[in-house]
């Protein structure tokens, strides 16, 4: 186990702080400043947005997190998951099962749940260890190379593309739709920039990007040749499986499922992987302690989750007036679980801001905290990360940054663009 303790960030001051600004989290710093002091004089703190938003309840400590989490009766999902404010007709238009409570979510997510179950993953298990081979080969070849456009992004792209049952020359494609869906909030990424005037004709489209117009097309067609057959594919079970409510989906709930899978099934996985590398090159210590004891690898999977926060957060909102942290949140607030925040909390975690391979009982929040809405393919992003890594590691011998590092300019996804690096093979 690790001796060493990492100093908490310097606090910002409170009035300082603005989590509502993507900006604020473009260098990898500023928000953990800004966690930490909540967490520490403000851990239920309103938060002001610009107009036409009305604010937000910010919750940073781990337990009230799983509290907020675990009581979807109080803490609604129904109003949206993002900050974004919507109306009825676009609740009616773009929800997927992320925006579902009680039965209807529940029957949505068993049409593809046993897809994403322990049986169903580990008869993966060659595929997963062959492709990862075959990726981490190709990129170490090249001696300098980009490890989040080599490895991070390419991995988990062709694991949703064999779930999917797409030929692989649509990678990029695939890749490039979920830049642009997710990156909503950054000028290297987005068609519109969510905010600007533009962004007001795409009002009624997931994440208000048109790009998503380009992913229902493509799944549409997807969709026209799997109906009415016997796949195992993802689409196929979309298409040809009744949810247990008895109510079919509609082309609408099919779209919007589509899109979420194509930009969940990438995003988490890849964004892990590349601050667990970033981590694991700050921290050679660690990665040595992996190379001499791989058996660790499986445990470091969860230092991994925790340490790359790959998703800021999720919102809520209030059904009723209650209390939280010592605040009045009354009916309708905005109440937005900051997951990044609560796997630094001092309360959950010892040294919290140690990188730390062998850390025991890791209660992390990244996948959420059970309740309903509890990561659908974390068994399978947790299998893909514990086997790039088991290749990985014995593949190296040694590897160095060679640039800087940029991150996404969001405040929901933290998300590193670029890697790059150059290896030394074992």
């Amino acid at each position: 186990m690790t001796t060493r303790t990492t100093a908490a960030p310097e606090p910002m001051p409170l009035d300082e702080v603005d989590l509502a600004d993507p900006g604020r989290f473009a260098d990898g710093i500023t928000p953990w400043r800004m966690f930490h002091t909540l967490r520490h004089e403000d851990p239920v703190h309103w938060q002001p947005e610009p107009e036409p938003n009305a604010g937000f309840w910010a919750v940073t400590r781990h337990a009230d997190i799983a509290r907020v989490d675990r009581d979807p009766e109080t803490f609604t999902s129904t109003r949206f998951v993002n900050l974004e404010e919507v109306d009825d007709d676009q609740v009616r238009r773009r929800a997927s099962i992320l925006e579902l409570d009680g039965v209807r979510h529940r029957a949505l997510r068993s049409v593809i749940q046993r897809q994403f179950g322990a049986s169903v993953i580990n008869s993966y298990t060659d595929f997963l260890r062959g492709l990862t081979a075959r990726t981490l080969d190709t990129a170490l070849a090249k001696g300098r190379f980009d490890f989040v456009e080599e490895v991070s992004a390419d991995f988990p792209i062709n694991v949703l593309a064999r779930l999917l049952d797409v030929p692989e020359e649509d990678n990029l494609q695939l890749i490039e739709w979920g830049n642009r869906i997710i990156g909503n909030t950054d000028p290297d990424y987005a068609d519109v920039l969510l905010g600007s005037q533009e962004s007001e004709q795409y009002r009624d489209l997931p994440f208000r990007s048109p790009a998503s117009l380009e992913v229902f097309e493509y799944g549409r067609e997807l969709a026209r040749r799997r109906r009415g057959g016997d796949g195992a594919d993802l689409v196929s079970k979309l298409v040809n499986t009744t949810p247990r409510d008895g109510v079919p989906l509609s082309p609408r709930d099919f779209d919007n499922y589509f899109l979420l899978l194509v930009v969940a099934g990438n995003e988490t996985t890849r964004h892990t992987i590349s601050h667990a590398m970033h981590a694991l090159i700050q921290h050679p210590d660690q990665l040595d302690l992996l190379r001499r004891d791989p058996s660790l690898i499986p445990n470091a999977v969860e230092e991994f989750l925790r340490w790359a926060s790959p998703v800021y957060h999720f919102r809520r909102t209030a059904t009723r007036d209650t209390e939280l942290g010592g605040r009045r949140i009354r009916e309708g607030d905005k109440v937005v679980m900051w997951f990044a925040s609560g796997n630094r909390d001092e309360e959950a975690f010892g040294d919290p801001y140690d990188f730390d391979v062998t850390r025991e009982d890791n209660d992390h929040v990244t996948f959420g905290k059970g309740g309903p809405h509890l990561c659908l393919g974390n068994l399978l992003a947790r299998t893909e990360i514990r086997i790039m890594f088991e290749e990985l590691i014995p593949r190296i011998g040694d590897i160095r940054l060679t640039g800087d590092v940029p991150r996404v300019r969001s405040n929901f996804v933290n998300g590193i663009k670029r890697l790059p690096v150059e290896v030394t093979p074992a």
